[in-house]
């Protein structure tokens, strides 16, 4: 079996925010890779860094108070943060070699713009079309992604449509501009059981017919376990622990990673069940320690944790499956 090509490859990527409170390092040493036709999901609790790691990528972080202090992602052999962020290649690589799927379509999609007008604004930014052809276009990318009487929902306004219709809209641009790499930022926020599990159900279909790459960021581990091919989990800027869905399910290494899948609420569970839930709050991240940022909530943490300087990823088990723990915590031992 061919072995597969790194679609996208970020290599020690940092990213810090400028505040009157000081430095805030959102995104502190990152590296990650997503293969071409893979489905990655980036996991974390909210501030955890997942979100501004994708916008870096795209180079959406807005300066100041932001700035991309290093690191590199490369795109299909080419370093994409060289570009600036309003050149021509930097335009040319949204949309039409990576799509993002914002958490939140409806602040994403213009309220007085027509849908129709908005997909093919979109679409004839990046391809070589008439006004008909690229509402045509339109039409198609509606029908694909499962919503119905396309023609009519061209015309309607974002605020017309549900949640899931809008979440729908956002994926049609994905598939209209036949993306490399769609990045999926929250996509099953504020929706019902039922609507996230037909997103989620989509997104599939769409990795599938247009045979391109997928990045879920997500806090809820529970949803992507049954989707995503890797998992990176994210704690205060950083990767903690990476490796295949079935290895962090099984085998759990960082006791954060433990403390999330023990989070995940089981549905064979007694009705007198108390969830399990991760003690204290994440660290600030304008005052970052040097020691194991997760040391003051960890139930394992001992003096080396607190200590000795923060743990890098190194491998934990299998040759895949890294984790950032002075200790080598297995599921069993909890």
């Amino acid at each position: 079996m061919a072995e597969k090509k790194h679609l996208l490859e970020v290599n020690h990527l940092k990213t810090s925010f400028f505040t009157d409170s000081g430095e805030v390092k959102a995104v502190n040493d990152v590296s990650y890779y997503v293969d071409e036709q893979e489905i990655v999901a980036v996991v974390g609790e909210s501030g955890c860094g997942k979100s501004v790691t994708q916008m870096s990528v795209m180079q959406l972080i807005q300066s100041p108070p932001g700035k991309i202090l290093g690191g590199e992602a490369i795109l299909e052999g080419r370093d994409i943060l060289k570009f600036r962020p309003d050149s021509k290649e930097m335009r040319a690589v949204r949309g039409e070699k990576i799509s993002m799927i914002f958490q939140e379509p409806m602040t994403s999609l213009n309220p007085v713009i027509t849908v129709g007008k908005q997909l093919t604004e979109v679409i004839r930014t990046h391809k070589k079309v008439s006004k008909k052809d690229a509402w045509q276009m339109g039409i198609s990318a509606l029908a694909s992604v499962g919503i119905p009487e396309p023609e009519a929902r061209m015309k309607n306004y974002p605020f017309e449509m549900s949640g899931g219709m809008r979440q729908r809209v956002m994926i049609a641009v994905a598939v209209a501009c036949n993306s490399r790499l769609i990045v999926a930022d929250e996509p099953t926020t504020a929706l019902d059981v039922t609507t996230q599990a037909q997103v989620m159900e989509l997104l599939l279909d769409v990795v599938d017919k247009m045979k391109t790459s997928l990045i879920v960021v997500t806090h809820n581990l529970g949803l992507v376990t049954r989707y995503a091919d890797r998992i990176y989990v994210m704690y205060a800027g950083r990767i903690i622990e990476s490796g295949t869905t079935e290895e962090l399910m099984t085998k759990p290494c960082h006791p954060y990673t433990i403390g999330l899948l023990s989070a995940v609420p089981k549905l064979d569970a007694d009705e007198q069940t108390h969830l399990t839930t991760i003690e204290g709050a994440p660290p600030d991240l304008a005052n970052l320690p040097d020691v194991c940022a997760f040391a003051p909530r960890c139930p394992y943490a001992d003096e080396e944790c607190k200590n000795s300087t923060h743990p890098e990823l190194r491998l934990a088990d299998g040759h895949t499956h890294f984790a950032a723990c002075h200790r080598k915590i297995r599921r069993e031992e909890t």
